[in-house]
């Protein structure tokens, strides 16, 4: 795109790792509802296909989540060209299979700025022209995984539990400027998510194949037979940005429902056994 200024049709929606999965769904589900879309990837090219079906709508942008001063010059483009940026969805993500132990320094620092500091940094940068405009949308593309965890997957969810953390801060600091924060939190989709490039298996320790060797074989070979509908998933979000009440967490699928209706029933009951022991460390 070379001109500096467009008109934007409907919400101007900028949406990271768009080339696939659920960021692509929820680019094509913006762009069938009449909205503008910038669909950002590392390798843009894989984006010519939604550019040329909708040429005055869809535009592509490189972007590598993990790299601050492009995350700037990217939404100072949106703005340039659109005027407004109305939903940002910070999606981009990859997986990591491994005990804690197994994991190391390198892999959990590249999953915790990709997961974590990069949709911080976009946040932060989108927010000042949110403000301004009093109304915006920031979906967050977590997981059950920002939920709940199990062994092999520490590191991953980590860095969905920090981003769920801050999401639900932010939440209550800006509704009060008419800003929605949503946290999405799928369960296992048909995307690219357990094959290919976008899993990482880190280096197995004998001690850990009984608890976390089954992940690690499971995942992969569950790749194209997920349940999940990513087409589904994409218009669960749409009704939900559009609802009279967005809620600040989306479940979807049903194992997600399955897995997180649980956890919270384990939490609850262990509060309960606990709480007065809780209650009883104040001071008399």
């Amino acid at each position: 795109m070379t001109d500096a200024h467009r008109t934007a049709a409907g919400r101007v929606w900028l949406v990271t790792g768009a080339s696939a999965g659920f960021g692509r769904a929820i680019a094509e589900a913006a762009l069938a509802a009449g909205d503008t879309v910038v669909a950002t990837a590392r390798r843009p090219a894989a984006l010519d296909d939604l550019v040329a079906a909708y040429p005055d709508r869809a535009v592509a942008s490189a972007l590598d989540v993990t790299d601050p001063a492009r995350v700037a010059a990217v939404v100072a483009e949106v703005v340039l060209w659109y005027g407004r940026v109305d939903v940002l969805v910070n999606n981009a993500g990859r997986g990591l299979v491994g005990a804690v132990e197994e994991t190391t320094e390198r892999e959990l620092r590249d999953l915790m700025e990709l997961h974590f500091f990069g949709p911080a940094a976009l946040t932060r940068v989108v927010l000042p022209h949110m403000r301004r405009q009093g109304s915006g949308a920031i979906v967050q593309m977590s997981s059950m995984g920002g939920r709940l965890s199990f062994p092999g997957v520490g590191a991953y969810s980590a860095t969905k539990f920090a981003l769920e953390g801050l999401s639900e801060a932010l939440a209550a600091e800006v509704g009060r400027f008419g800003v929605k924060v949503m946290i999405v939190e799928p369960g296992a989709f048909r995307t690219s998510f357990n094959g290919g490039d976008a899993l990482l298996l880190s280096a197995p320790l004998p001690a850990y194949e009984e608890v976390v060797g089954g992940i690690r074989t499971n995942l992969p070979s569950a790749d194209g037979k997920q349940p999940g509908d990513p087409a589904k998933a994409a218009a669960a979000i749409l009704a939900a940005l559009d609802a009279p009440e967005t809620p600040l967490r989306l479940a979807l699928g049903n194992d997600a429902a399955d897995a997180i209706g649980a956890s919270l029933t384990r939490h609850q009951s262990e509060f309960a056994r606990w709480e007065p022991v809780a209650r009883g460390t104040d001071f008399d």
